[in-house]
């Protein structure tokens, strides 16, 4: 039996309302090899179920957090270049000449 679309949305709300309610007190950080502390970056940390926490070096108290699924969709899309950034003259596109 196939879920409905009410089935699935209250089934992700519960998803979602288990994970904010972890205790992520104790997790230990991990960001990517090479930065320093003092600079900024994003920070993971891996929870219960394959869940994984994400938050700025600069911001302890902002904590994004994501269900497997949503991690490893959001990984997928990062490897196949779906959030690569479009040539711009803020990143260094041919228009900042």
């Amino acid at each position: 039996m196939t879920e409905t679309a009410e089935e699935i949305k209250a089934r992700k709300e519960r998803e979602r309302d288990e994970l904010y309610a972890l205790d992520i007190s104790g997790v230990e950080w991990h960001s990517a090899p090479g930065t320093e502390e003092h600079e900024e970056r994003v920070e993971i940390a891996y929870l219960p179920a394959g869940a994984v926490a994400m938050r700025s070096s600069l911001d302890h108290d902002t904590v994004l957090r994501y269900t497997e699924a949503e991690w490893r969709a959001f990984v997928l899309g990062a490897r196949d270049g779906e959030f690569d950034l479009k040539p711009a003259p803020h990143n260094g596109g041919l228009d900042a000449e």
